[in-house]
């Protein structure tokens, strides 16, 4: 508990011990009133003050003034010997109890993201002369190197230039699983170096790093309101002066009836303690506090799954997901290039791929890397000499003084080459070696580990069509989009194309239903954000991507789309259950209590009662089931 909360704390347990404690004394008359007054005071003199504020900036229509009129109000009835100063002091004394239940939930929600959120760095380390300094992070150029040692935050985004270690992404990712890291591979600030010493050359300013991109995510979130949030504000600017009317007319109408039409005594004080009894019982702070909460916590429990929402209005359109659109290089596979076969050879396999990682040397392209991946052996760029890189179709090049030629087709058409086709999906780059074709190598991207259970999970979760975007080939996109199980595909579509097709599957989509779209390149940053729904690979996807994307997935798993799925759709049955209680409850209270069977102890239950479940309840948003 934090300061307020075990000040508020102490005030209920002594406007408690008071109440009951006086309650045994023999007091009477204003000896008995001052008494009571005291615990009142105790307990009540801020929402006083509070709904004095309200009157004088005009804006009185609040709990607080529901809470003071029907408090006072209560005092004065008790003061003429028709009731109990008790019910006061126990109406703003619930009520109190209810204000520290929801100041306790949202504490522990807070706790929760900013314990998962507590990444940001305090410094960075420099080496000067030998020593290390630590420095603000902001004052960090992009291409210093900085030197993070075991047990220390990685405070910005960079590439290993020396060292190996084991990084805890478990706050970034939600994912309890070390990940190693060597020299040459990225790294993302936020991670916790956990073995070696590691030596990081920045590629971001502190600002644009990963790290800082989620700390904004996350502090922001709460400003982007769902309808459901927007329509209970709107709810109780209505509904809060309806009721305080109405329980002016219940005090007031009655009792004029009775004496005027019908003759009858006009019995003042059982109207106005029923009118009472009505304003407590109509307090909306069920409602106001809990569905606001019911959405953070769902933002927290999804952040602690690794998964960022922007904003409760996109948990709310993720729940009504029927469509889920893919990109696939980076999102379903891993956008890593490998050698898988070698065929038609006419030499050694190993002489062959040396020949291609030569001619490809001066290349930076994935499919050169992939080749040199395979060769496995360092490339000494002296025996390679006239390079010639035809865009579109290849490289051409000299190794140890004999042509070498590695593209496509068109390449092996242009120098005359008879080639021979490859019926397997993937990259093909057919080899001519002193203009005679020696075979061709397939190169294919590798699925993410968890692609094929993704789309799994998402026909669990109630997905009704799957479908895949691509610029690659029509071969491999159907090859991948068969293995995982994916509904439809369309291949070899430019940027442009791809906003086209999401275009005509908003039209085909459920009326009712939303359209996610998930990628992770800067081409992806118009169709995410065209979508309903736009999802980004946060660990290696661009920034436009993420900043075009309404949800952040920070390792990268498709698994964890259908889990943030369920989660939005758990917060939302939360929301409606909250809705649907608080109302319930509160229409059949107010009916009992406009014809005098509810008094003030139910009209308390009704109000602090209805607000503390509702609050329990919507605390188990924030708890999430790991897959």
């Amino acid at each position: 508990m934090n300061k307020k909360q075990k000040k508020m704390l102490a005030r209920i347990l002594v406007a408690a011990a008071l109440m009951i404690g006086f309650s045994f004394l023999p007091f009477t008359g204003y000896v008995r009133f001052i008494c009571y007054l005291v615990p009142y005071l105790i307990i009540g003199y801020d929402i006083l003050i509070k709904a004095f504020k309200g009157i004088r900036n005009r804006q009185p229509f609040d709990e607080s003034l529901l809470m003071a009129v029907a408090t006072i109000g209560a005092i004065a009835i008790a003061l003429t010997g028709d009731g109990d100063y008790t019910e006061a002091i126990a109406v703003m004394l619930f009520y109190q109890i209810g204000e520290w239940f929801q100041s306790y939930a949202v504490g522990k929600s807070r706790r929760n993201i900013s314990e998962l959120m507590d990444i940001r760095p305090d410094y960075a380390n420099i080496e000067t002369y030998g020593k290390l300094e630590q420095v603000d992070p902001d004052e960090v150029e992009i291409g210093s190197v900085i030197v993070v040692q075991p047990g220390e935050k990685v405070p910005i985004d960079g590439i290993v230039v020396e060292g190996s270690s084991t990084l805890n992404t478990s706050a970034l990712t939600g994912e309890s699983l070390p990940r190693d890291a060597e020299e040459g591979d990225e790294i993302i600030s936020g991670c916790i170096n956990m073995t070696g010493v590691l030596k990081i050359k920045t590629t971001k300013e502190f600002g644009e790093s990963t790290v800082s991109k989620i700390l904004d995510l996350v502090e922001n979130a709460s400003s982007r309101k769902s309808r459901s949030e927007e329509f209970i504000t709107k709810f109780a600017r209505i509904y809060t002066p309806a009721v305080v009317y109405s329980a002016i007319a219940l005090a007031i109408l009655p009792p004029l009836v009775r004496m005027l039409a019908l003759g009858l005594p006009a019995d003042w004080g059982t109207w106005i303690y029923r009118a009472l009894t009505f304003l407590v019982i109509s307090c909306p702070c069920a409602l106001v506090i809990s569905i606001p909460l019911s959405f953070f916590a769902g933002i927290g429990g999804a952040s602690n799954a690794g998964v960022l929402v922007k904003g409760s209005n996109y948990l709310e359109t993720l729940s009504k997901t029927k469509y889920v659109v893919f990109d696939k290089t980076g999102t379903l596979t891993q956008g890593v290039f490998e050698v898988n076969e070698v065929h038609h050879n006419q030499m050694d396999r190993e002489q062959l791929l040396e020949y291609a990682a030569l001619a490809e040397s001066a290349s930076s392209h994935p499919i050169s890397r992939s080749l040199q991946r395979a060769y496995g052996k360092e490339i000494d760029r002296s025996r390679v000499t006239d390079i010639r890189e035809i865009s579109g179709n290849g490289v051409t090049a000299k190794v140890d003084g004999i042509e070498v030629a590695a593209g496509n087709s068109k390449l092996m058409d242009k120098l005359g080459v008879r080639w021979i086709d490859c019926h397997q999906a993937g990259t093909i780059i057919h080899m001519a070696v002193d203009g005679k074709y020696a075979g061709h190598i397939v190169i294919s991207d590798i699925e993410k580990p968890h692609a094929r259970e993704a789309i799994r999970a998402l026909r669990t979760a109630g997905v009704e069509r799957t479908v895949m975007l691509t610029g690659d080939s029509q071969k491999v996109a159907e090859h991948v989009a068969a293995d995982l199980g994916i509904d439809e595909v369309h291949a070899e579509l430019l940027p442009g194309d791809k906003v086209d097709k999401v275009e005509e599957l908003l039209a085909r989509k459920p009326e009712k239903g939303k359209l996610a779209f998930v990628g992770d390149g800067i081409n992806d940053a118009p169709v995410l954000s065209r979508a309903d729904i736009g999802i980004a690979m946060g660990a290696m996807g661009s920034d436009a991507a993420i900043e075009a994307a309404d949800i952040v997935l920070m390792d990268d798993d498709p698994l964890k789309i259908a889990k943030a799925i369920r989660i939005s759709r758990k917060c939302l049955r939360i929301v409606y259950e909250n809705i649907w209680f608080a109302i319930g409850v509160k229409l059949i209270c107010l009916a009992l209590g406009a014809v005098g069977i509810a008094n003030m102890w139910l009209a308390i239950f009704a109000d602090v009662g209805v607000m503390i479940i509702a609050v329990l309840n919507a605390i188990r948003a924030l708890f999430v089931k790991r897959l």
